[in-house]
């Protein structure tokens, strides 16, 4: 008998999350037995924060429930032939210490994984947020050699490797973030331009300075004001992949204006909603193309690391505060 440690939503989150919102359980999880439906025992090895988990809890959850989410976890019991003791797999099992699983949502990690790579980046740029600015940028965004691309939370888990993607793709990219420490990573990972959008004075002139021809494409990770502004500065005919709205999650009361209707006629924009699951059947393909691109140096990776399972909420918290560089990761 295994007991796992879990965070259960203790109370929907008003406002900013808090970590009296969450409560830590233990439970008892039954043996495998031969025949039954569960079939294989796992542990957590890094587990994932998303911005997502902010409004797909309030959407999705009851109070009470496992908090949702991802891990890498290793296998520690199978009687599975598809699995083998010590494999890893991606699973969304939410945040547990262990589980018990019947093998179906589980995905191995590529056979082509090398030793020297951190399995977390399974959870980043190598896993759905990579996989998030690959297809956004291709299938949505539909960026061409030549053209501008402009990404806000650029130095977060989906806005850093959008910015690495579209340098591949030929792109001239610029880039937002909240911190000095964060536009230098952006120049760093090859960012042509990048500006800290909570020092500057207007954002309107910062993002004419920083492409004064305007933008092609806009991956939009925030929402709210910010993308109300960059609208006016996308070229005619522009694409504007709409991922995140990160500056609205935490709203009490929702945004008000001002409206974007007029520039996206006068300009004939066109803007997508996007969820990545959407190519769900291609994304073999996706993590195919990431891994090599990091192997090669192509795609640089920068995980925000916290150690222990039990500073989860914590983790969360500071991700929604912008405080990590890149992907965050807690390892359990």
């Amino acid at each position: 008998m295994v007991t796992a440690k879990v965070w259960v939503l203790k109370k929907h989150f008003e406002g900013f999350p808090k970590t009296s919102d969450f409560d830590l359980k233990k439970i008892e999880l039954p043996n495998l037995k031969d025949g039954g439906k569960w079939k294989l025992l796992l542990e957590s090895v890094f587990l994932s924060v998303d911005p997502y988990m902010r409004p797909y809890s309030q959407r999705d959850m009851k109070e009470g429930d496992i908090m949702i989410g991802t891990q890498v976890a290793r296998i520690v019991e199978s009687k599975n032939p598809a699995f083998t003791v010590g494999d890893f797999v991606v699973a969304r099992s939410g945040w547990r210490t262990h589980f018990i699983s019947d093998g179906k949502d589980l995905q191995l990690l590529p056979s082509s994984w090398p030793e020297s790579l951190p399995r977390s980046l399974a959870l980043g740029t190598v896993g759905m947020p990579g996989l998030t600015a690959y297809f956004g940028l291709l299938e949505v965004c539909k960026m061409k050699p030549g053209e501008t691309v402009l990404v806000n939370g650029a130095a977060g888990a989906v806005g850093s490797v959008v910015g690495q993607l579209a340098k591949i793709g030929g792109c001239k990219v610029v880039g937002c973030a909240g911190s000095d420490d964060k536009v230098a990573y952006l120049k760093e990972i090859g960012f042509d331009e990048a500006f800290n959008y909570k020092t500057i004075t207007s954002l309107d002139e910062a993002l004419h300075k920083a492409s004064p021809d305007g933008y092609d494409c806009f991956f939009d990770n925030v929402g709210g004001e910010f993308s109300s502004i960059a609208v006016n500065h996308m070229k005619k005919y522009g694409r504007i992949a709409v991922c995140g709205a990160i500056s609205q999650y935490n709203n009490s009361v929702p945004q008000k204006g001002p409206y974007i209707q007029i520039p996206m006629i006068f300009k004939e924009l066109r803007m997508e909603g996007f969820i990545v699951s959407r190519w769900n059947s291609r994304r073999e393909e996706g993590l195919k193309a990431l891994l090599k691109w990091v192997v090669e140096g192509k795609v640089k990776c920068h995980e925000q690391v916290t150690e222990g399972f039990e500073n989860m909420p914590m983790a969360f918290i500071g991700m929604l505060k912008g405080e990590n560089l890149g992907k965050a990761i807690v390892k359990a």
